[in-house]
């Protein structure tokens, strides 16, 4: 799995669950694919992974809330 981090030109930088980075051609991803979605590789093509970006984004509000409480 690879999440999006950014876009730079024509390629998505994205960051695997070993923090290592690639860069992937935007022309192989979704029309629809954007920072912070989650990529799997199926059929020999990149597809949107909703459900897990969903987590992962509920998972960062949640965070950011409690780092707000704190101040």
């Amino acid at each position: 799995m690879l999440i999006i981090d950014r876009f730079e030109g024509n390629f998505a930088v994205c960051e695997d669950e070993g923090r290592e980075m690639h860069c992937i051609p935007r022309g192989e991803l979704p029309e629809d694919a954007r920072e912070g979605d989650c990529l799997v590789r199926e059929d020999g093509r990149w597809q949107l992974d909703r459900q897990e970006a969903q987590v992962r984004r509920e998972m960062q509000a949640r965070r950011l809330r409690a780092l707000m409480r704190r101040k």
